[in-house]
């Protein structure tokens, strides 16, 4: 990129100038302390090796047994699918479908958009609607959740360990590979960098001159502006039928904010507090045994992991399955109701928690995994087996909607109430 850009943050939608960068260096909002870009390398070769061998490791990781269990001198062994579908069997087919969706079919999609994106840069090629790629991979990606079921599959291991001998499967090591090279590919990838060898390509890259006029310390909304909050291309001033526009570099529909943005949020919000207290006080699983029956909640489960001398297992249980849960809701609803009251009191601190609620959303699936990979190893008849109780139900809903409401509000309201006047 060798013209400076005029840009607008995504959370606060503050307009500023890019500004040269070390390598490696990461840009960050003036005013909200985001980050806006980073400089890394304009290649893609890491990131796609890195994509490529996770591609590979996670086929593996799908087609062999995630455990082996050692009961009366017979292995038993199952995939994850196969513990999915098992789910699916019984009657748990809420559960089975969130399973899949967040450990296989999104994962899936962001490995293959990523390789369909980098191969033919790669190449020396543009691909065919890069917009539609990179659109699709944004939406995509706080759903993929492989580091949560790797920390699951600790967690079930020390479980298993009741019942019989445990061996780790070829899946518990390819999974935990397949998520140190998903991380590492993330952190090479750089949507920004394939936006200006697009436009380079396509001779679109040059700032119109009624943008390059507008001056800095204010909103894109402010000054007149689109800010696209997908590919975060700032465009010419606003027509007066802005709501049907489009965005002519990724074709995502143009808003100043979020359509009912905190209409939404309370919605999701309020479903998600509702069955918050059936996800906590019914039972997650129910083990039966020549002793009888027990009925565990989340709590339980916890104290199990303690009492059987996994302190560190414990806590991060508890952690992602109570407190993690009840301060999502408890931030989100101060969120909300502070951003209704159209409150100008700390709005960068209000900032920072939204952004925290944003990356802590998928750890409170941790219990969900665990479940699923109880459920399918402990089936031994009349001597144990452990099924999924009307608890998670409750409790996988709750992740859910509270990932629906963290994506539903829009943090571009929260520095409305600092604006002159209001946006």
């Amino acid at each position: 990129m060798n013209e400076m850009k005029l840009i607008a943050c995504r959370e606060c939608e503050f307009l500023q100038w890019e500004t040269l960068l070390p390598q490696g260096g990461t840009a960050k909002c003036r005013r909200c302390d985001a980050a806006l870009y980073k400089n890394s390398p304009a290649t893609f070769d890491r990131a796609l090796a890195f994509t490529l061998a996770a591609a590979i490791l996670f086929v593996v990781a799908n087609c062999f047994p995630v455990f082996g269990l050692w009961v009366n001198g017979t292995l038993v062994e199952a995939t994850l699918f196969g513990a999915a579908s098992h789910l699916y069997v019984n009657g748990m087919w809420p559960i089975a479908g969130l399973v899949l969706v967040t450990t296989l079919l999104m994962p899936s999609l962001n490995i293959a958009v990523v390789i369909y994106l980098l191969l033919p840069l790669h190449l020396g090629h543009i691909p065919r609607r890069p917009e539609s790629g990179l659109r699709l991979l944004r939406h995509v990606a706080p759903w993929g959740m492989i580091e949560v079921l790797v920390l699951a599959m600790l967690v079930a291991l020390v479980k298993l360990q009741h019942f019989a001998t445990v061996v780790p499967g070829i899946a518990t090591w390819a999974f935990g590979a397949v998520m140190v090279l998903l991380a590492a590919a993330a952190a090479e990838f750089n949507p920004r960098e394939i936006w200006a060898r697009i436009e380079s390509a396509r001779g679109n890259g040059v700032m119109p001159h009624a943008i390059k006029t507008i001056t800095t310390g204010t909103t894109a909304a402010r000054a007149g502006l689109f800010a696209c909050h997908d590919c975060g291309m700032l465009g010419s001033p606003l027509p007066a039928d802005v709501r049907t526009r489009k965005c002519p570099r990724c074709s995502a529909s143009l808003h100043l904010r979020k359509s009912a943005s905190l209409t939404r949020t309370w919605a999701f919000l309020f479903a998600a507090m509702v069955l918050y207290i059936p996800a906590v006080l019914l039972p997650v699983m129910v083990t039966s045994t020549l002793f009888g029956v027990q009925a565990d909640t989340i709590l339980s489960g916890v104290v199990y992991l303690w009492n059987a001398g996994s302190w560190t297992l414990a806590v991060i249980v508890f952690i992602a399955s109570i407190v993690v849960p009840m301060l999502k809701i408890l931030s989100l609803a101060f969120l909300a109701w502070s951003t209704q009251l159209n409150s100008p009191l700390i709005p960068c601190g209000r900032t920072r928690i939204y952004r925290i609620v944003e990356f802590i959303g998928r750890w409170s699936m941790l219990d969900i995994y665990v479940i699923t990979i109880l459920v399918a190893f402990v089936q031994f008849g009349s001597i144990a087996t452990i099924d999924a109780g009307p608890g998670a139900l409750a409790f996988g809903a709750v992740v859910v909607l509270t990932m629906f409401a963290t994506l539903s509000f829009d943090p571009r309201l929260i520095w409305d109430a600092v604006e002159p006047g209001g946006e």
